[in-house]
């Protein structure tokens, strides 16, 4: 094991989480390009298609937030193990009752998403050819979901071992695949059939078998994985231990899609054309996140092992350069974005309104995409040290309390004006909750009073 594991205790802070946190944006990156690559050919087969996607992508999402919280519980409860500097046996123990789980809870979700598809998709507003294409994909996409938890919870151990680098190579490994084989199955290039809709839910089954499938080869041959005495021992005390973050990590992660829709819900009282531009704004502000969601990704085991060897100085000092990295990259974002607002929401709007609507909220918003990475890479750390209901409160509030309500209050009194700042005080909002969290949790200990004095008053 000693192969693939890092000691992240001992050594400068700020490279450990570089060691994690560089091979993640490649990984992160490789997985974004097959969405593109999926709505790029989809739409060479018909508009039903592409639109039964996009009907049956919030449901996706919502089950596939279900993996990010097992893979952040798996993390967890292994990095500060780790730290801990508990057996090998008790370590692999805790990976496997992490794949158990993770395996059985993803079947059943997979089954009932299965089994209820047609009703869900209904009520969703999907139609006729439209449903009937969707219904075509969802059950290769419910055969593939298992494999992608089994991918992602591997992943999840690799790290908090200390190996982005594995984690990021049965990524882009399996993106790959994905890009390769989608247009295949698609269009039935070769030998294949031409499958539509249906082919491209089997590229994602095709890639997640082989993600998944070399994810368990590298673990069981750097030893991650491996045969332990007691295989059940604890395993309802991990099991638990798991799902204490598990279950507020899919939540924070689940809603800010569905605030999104929400929020996209008050943009169209604008007009339709400002829903063009807003949603193509949010895709351009992903892909410039990506580093910091690699940065949420790496600081959890960083957080995760010092916090069990007792070194919270350390822990703490892993949330104090994210956050600074955090600052000065959204900064640099910020003015890149407000100079290339134009050309940018021009690539990627479909009309004058459109475009106007895409350049002014990069130009505005732009400014606070700090506030997003302060609020990833904190509730990362938060769930590192198992207190992911911290984060979830946060992430929750965030969402529900102050981004939807202004933002319908903003659009009903300002216009397409008050939608942005809305966004900007949701992320204001997140920077200062994690800050005040990181705070009353012992992540900080820093005494300015906005940030200590409502610590004081919220539970450790």
């Amino acid at each position: 094991m000693a192969a693939i594991r890092r000691d992240l205790t001992e050594g400068p802070v700020w490279k450990a989480l570089a060691s994690l946190t560089a091979p993640m944006v490649l990984g992160i990156f490789a997985v974004l390009s097959t969405g593109l690559i999926d709505a790029y050919f989809l739409a060479k087969v018909s508009s039903e298609a592409l639109a039964a996607v996009g009907f049956v992508y919030p449901v996706t999402m919502a089950i596939t937030s279900l993996s990010i919280g097992l893979s952040a519980g798996a993390s967890a409860i292994i990095s500060q193990a780790l730290g801990r500097r508990d057996g090998d046996d008790d370590v692999t123990r805790r990976g496997l009752h992490a794949l158990g789980l993770g395996l059985v809870l993803a079947s059943l979700a997979a089954l009932l998403f299965w089994l209820l598809d047609g009703p869900l998709l209904s009520a969703l507003g999907a139609r006729d050819d439209v449903l009937d294409a969707a219904l075509r994909y969802t059950p290769l996409w419910c055969v593939s979901f298992p494999f992608l938890v089994l991918m992602m919870l591997i992943n999840a151990i690799f790290r908090a071992h200390g190996s982005g680098v594995s984690s990021a190579t049965v990524m882009v490994v399996s993106a790959v695949v994905n890009v390769a084989a989608t247009p295949v199955f698609i269009l039935g290039l070769g030998p294949s059939p031409e499958l539509g809709i249906a082919g491209a839910a089997l590229g994602t089954l095709v890639a997640m078998v082989a993600g998944s499938g070399l994810a368990t080869a590298i673990a069981l041959r750097s030893g991650i994985l491996q045969p332990c005495s007691r295989p059940v021992k604890d395993i309802w005390r991990n099991a638990r231990n798991i799902a204490a973050v598990a279950g507020p990590a899919a939540m924070s992660n689940a809603i800010n899609p569905a605030g999104t829709a929400l929020v996209t819900a008050a943009v169209a009282v604008v007009g339709a054309a400002y829903v063009g531009g807003f949603g193509a704004a949010i895709r351009v502000q992903a892909v410039v996140s990506v580093p910091l969601l690699a940065l949420s990704s790496g600081i959890g085991p960083v957080v995760g092992q010092n916090w069990g060897a007792g070194r919270h100085d350390r822990a703490r000092e892993a949330l104090r350069l994210c956050l600074w990295f955090s600052l000065g990259y959204g900064l640099l974002v910020a003015m890149a974005l407000t100079l290339f607002a134009d050309p940018i929401a021009r690539a990627f709007g479909a009309g004058e309104d459109s475009t106007a609507a895409a350049a002014s909220y990069l130009r505005v918003v732009g400014w606070s995409i700090f506030g997003f990475g302060f609020l990833v890479t904190g509730n990362a750390a938060l769930n590192a040290i198992s207190k992911a209901r911290h984060a979830m409160i946060l992430s929750l509030t965030r969402v529900l309390v102050v981004f939807v309500p202004l933002a319908w209050i903003g659009v009903l009194l300002f216009g397409y004006a008050g939608v942005l700042a809305a966004a900007i005080a949701a992320n204001l909002f997140g920077a200062w909750a994690v800050l005040v969290s990181a705070r009353a949790t012992g992540l900080s200990e820093t005494e300015a009073f906005p940030v200590a004095a409502p610590a004081r008053v919220i539970p450790a």
